[in-house]
C-alpha cells in the first residue's frame, strides 16, 4: 500500500533539523568530550575541553549557534519505495526546509556558486543522497557540514599491493598534514572499497553512527580502535595546541569493489559534531 507524505511536512521537518543541529549537540557528543577532557593529559587540553562543554551548554540553553560556520547541509535520505510525496518535489522540499531553517534560525550563510562565489543568502541548496529502501517509512539524517575539515578531506583509488598497512598510512598521514585545521578534538570519517564516489558517500555517512559504537565486524571494529590510538599517539591536541586527544572517534564503513583498486576517502569531521534525524 501506497502511503503519501506531502513535501510540506518534509519541509517543516527539515527547518526543523536545521535549528536543532546548529543548537543542541547530541548526547553521544557530550558524554564523549566528558571522557576525552578526563583523559586528556594536557592543562591546556583539558581547559579547551571544559570551554567546549560551556559553548555547547550557552548554545543549547539559549538557542543560539554553537559554532558560526554553520555548514552546508547534507541530508542523507532513506525512502521507503512504497512512500509517494505530494503537492511538490522531494528534493525542492528539502532545499525549502533549509532555507527557512537557516533564515528563521538567524544562522550564517555560507553557499556560495563555486566560480562567481554569489552568495545564495539562505544557505541553499542541500547536498542530498537518497537510497531506496523497503517500506513505508522516511528517515532524513541532516548534517550542517563544516568546511574546517572539509577541507582536509581525501580521497585516493590505490593499486591493491598498498594492501591495508598502506590504507592505514595514508589515513594517518591526511589527519597529520590537517593538523590543527580541523578544529579537534575531531571525528574521523573512512570509508574504503565501491568507486571514487562511493567511497566519499561511505566516509560522509559513517559520521552518522553514534560515537562509541563499532562497526559490526570484528576485522574493522580492530581497525578502527588501532587507528584512533595511533592519531591520538600524534600529539596534535584538542584545537591543536597539544595532547592526547587528537580524535574523539574513527568510524569505518566498508563496500565491495573492484579487483585493480582500494578507493579510500577520508571524511573529517571537527569537535562540533552536528547532526540530528527524524523519521516521518
Amino acid at each position: 500500500m501506497i502511503r503519501e507524505i506531502r513535501a510540506e511536512k518534509i519541509s517543516q521537518a527539515v527547518r526543523d533539523l536545521c535549528i536543532e543541529a546548529n543548537t543542541d549537540l547530541g548526547e553521544d557528543l557530550l558524554k564523549a568530550y566528558e571522557v576525552g577532557m578526563r583523559s586528556e593529559e594536557s592543562p591546556i587540553g583539558r581547559e579547551i575541553f571544559q570551554r567546549i562543554l560551556e559553548n555547547a551548554r550557552i548554545a543549547r540553553e539559549k538557542g543560539l549557534a554553537v559554532c558560526q560556520d554553520t555548514g552546508l547541509v547534507v541530508v542523507f535520505v532513506d525512502m521507503g519505495q512504497d512512500v509517494h510525496v505530494t503537492g511538490g518535489d522531494l528534493c525542492a522540499a528539502i532545499h525549502e526546509g533549509v532555507r527557512r531553517g537557516y533564515l528563521e534560525g538567524y544562522f550564517r550563510s555560507s553557499v556560495v556558486e563555486p566560480l562567481t562565489r554569489e552568495i545564495s543568502g539562505d544557505n541553499s541548496p542541500a547536498i542530498i543522497h537518497v537510497s531506496i529502501v523497503p517500506g513505508s517509512g522516511l528517515v532524513l539524517n541532516l548534517i550542517p557540514k563544516g568546511f574546517g575539515g572539509e577541507n582536509f578531506s581525501k580521497v585516493v583509488l590505490f593499486p591493491p599491493s598498498v594492501g591495508i598497512s598502506g590504507v592505514r598510512d595514508f589515513i594517518l598521514e591526511t589527519i597529520k598534514k590537517a593538523g590543527s585545521s580541523p578544529c579537534p578534538p575531531i571525528i574521523v570519517g573512512v570509508g574504503i572499497g565501491g568507486t571514487m564516489e562511493k567511497a566519499a558517500i561511505l566516509a560522509k555517512r559513517s559520521l552518522l553512527r553514534p560515537l562509541g559504537s563499532s562497526h559490526p565486524d570484528p576485522m574493522v571494529a580492530a581497525m578502527e580502535r588501532e587507528l584512533l590510538d595511533e592519531i591520538n599517539k600524534l600529539g596534535i591536541g584538542p584545537q591543536g595546541l597539544g595532547g592526547t586527544v587528537t580524535a574523539l572517534d574513527v568510524h569505518i564503513e566498508t563496500f565491495p569493489t573492484h579487483i585493480a583498486s582500494i578507493p579510500v576517502a577520508v571524511n573529517i569531521q571537527c569537535h562540533c559534531h552536528r547532526h540530528k534525524d527524524v523519521i516521518l
